[in-house]
């Protein structure tokens, strides 16, 4: 415990560049921590299925135009289909069921629940290349797991929360995590930004035609708010497209080791950001819960993290 301290203290001496990726790492967390509180006022005006399919087309307004003034090459042959699957999963698989999960419970409920997706993405990883770990990382995540079920078999101390909003943020996290990997894969050829500039114009011409046939069927139904337009348009902008900016700048410059810890504070930044914007009240179980499960990733990334150091040094 003393020696991860002393790393995590150690991520101070940091040289000027490596504090700048530091700070960017931070503000693309900073971006993705608005995703629930502007989902939720978005479904004030808008259909659950609507917030999710207009998100990239709001996107592709700056990626389109980012995209012709810099000439970007097109996406080699043999990549397009890694591309649709990270596409799958990050503009319609977490959009759709995080919508799903908000329309039922609260923002700090699915905050908490949520919260586990650094941890479920570390295992995909770690299944998909097949990379031996220490037992102290499926400890952790067990821990981190069990964390989530008490917390969801009591709600939480939320009445207004159920087990169905839990399984579809689970749902949603599967979902998120899953094009975070497929998506790291494609950081290999290109940058970040690159990646989730052409996830979101891959998929505009079946979001364009959804968006329009959702509309037509449910607009009568939802009346039209300034917090639901601009929650819509924040989760598009920010959530969508230019946290990744932020988010893969910070990693290239201080390192994907360093940057990903910062991740970490995403849950507590939403708790925040639910109780300022949408006057909810966060409980001790909910905020004990939030730190025991982020608490949990950090061992678990910790103890992968010096594995690959010792397998590397060997």
């Amino acid at each position: 415990m003393q020696k991860n301290l002393l790393s995590y203290i150690a991520l101070m001496h940091l040289n000027a560049k490596e504090r700048s990726g530091l700070l960017f790492a931070l503000l693309g967390v900073f971006l993705f921590s608005l995703s629930l509180p502007m989902t939720k006022w978005a479904l004030e005006s808008f259909d659950p299925f609507l917030t999710a399919t207009v998100r990239p087309i709001i996107a592709c307004c700056v990626a389109i135009p980012v995209f012709a003034y810099l000439k970007i090459p097109r996406v080699p042959r043999e990549y397009v289909r890694p591309m649709i699957f990270t596409a799958i999963g990050a503009v319609f698989g977490w959009p759709i069921f995080i919508a799903l999960a908000l329309q039922r419970t609260t923002a700090t409920h699915v905050a908490v629940i949520a919260s586990i997706m650094p941890l479920v993405t570390a295992i995909m990883a770690v299944i998909k290349t097949r990379k031996h770990v220490p037992l102290q990382f499926w400890f952790a995540s067990l821990c981190g797991t069990a964390m989530l079920v008490l917390f969801a078999v009591t709600r939480g101390g939320d009445l207004h929360a159920n087990l169905s909003a839990d399984v579809l943020t689970l749902i949603a996290v599967l979902a998120s995590s899953y094009c975070y990997v497929e998506g790291a894969e494609l950081t290999k050829i290109m940058p970040g930004w690159q990646v989730i500039s052409w996830v979101v114009i891959y998929t505009l011409p079946v979001c364009i035609v959804s968006s329009v046939i959702i509309w037509l069927r449910t607009h009568n139904d939802h009346p039209v708010t300034f917090h639901g337009v601009f929650g819509l348009i924040m989760i598009g902008i920010s959530s969508m497209y230019l946290g990744f900016f932020a988010w893969y700048r910070g990693l290239r410059d201080v390192g994907t080791a360093r940057g990903s810890q910062v991740q970490q504070l995403q849950a507590l930044f939403t708790l925040g950001w639910a109780v300022l914007l949408l006057k909810e009240k966060v409980s001790a179980l909910t905020l004990l819960t939030a730190v025991g499960v982020v608490l949990c990733v950090l061992w678990a990334l910790s103890a992968r993290s010096k594995n690959q150091s010792a397998l590397g040094s060997n």
